[in-house]
């Protein structure tokens, strides 16, 4: 949720920008952030930051889950499978 508000907000930031500059430096600006997320070294630090994140909120889950009552945990284990085999793993999937 994190990396879509920072991307939602530098939408924003970029349109703002480019309406008040005109719309030829709104292209320039657009231009210039496909470049950088067309890069593929901040591809692949984009996909190695949600990887690591996935894998603190395994290990998180797994360490409160532990300490819940037994009925919610059985509900969180269930919400989690249920996630798995519904692939909503949005973050950094090659298609």
């Amino acid at each position: 949720m994190r990396y879509r508000l920072t991307f939602v907000s530098g939408l924003a930031v970029g349109y703002v920008l480019g309406a008040r500059a005109g719309r030829e430096r709104y292209e320039q600006i657009r231009k210039a952030v496909r470049r950088i997320a067309e890069n593929p070294a901040v591809r692949n630090a984009g996909e190695a930051a949600a990887l690591s994140g996935r894998q603190a909120a395994a290990k998180a889950a797994d360490a409160v889950q532990d300490r819940l009552p037994s009925p919610v945990s059985d509900r969180v284990r269930t919400a989690r499978d249920y996630r798995a085999r519904a692939g909503s793993d949005w973050g950094a999937e090659a298609h």
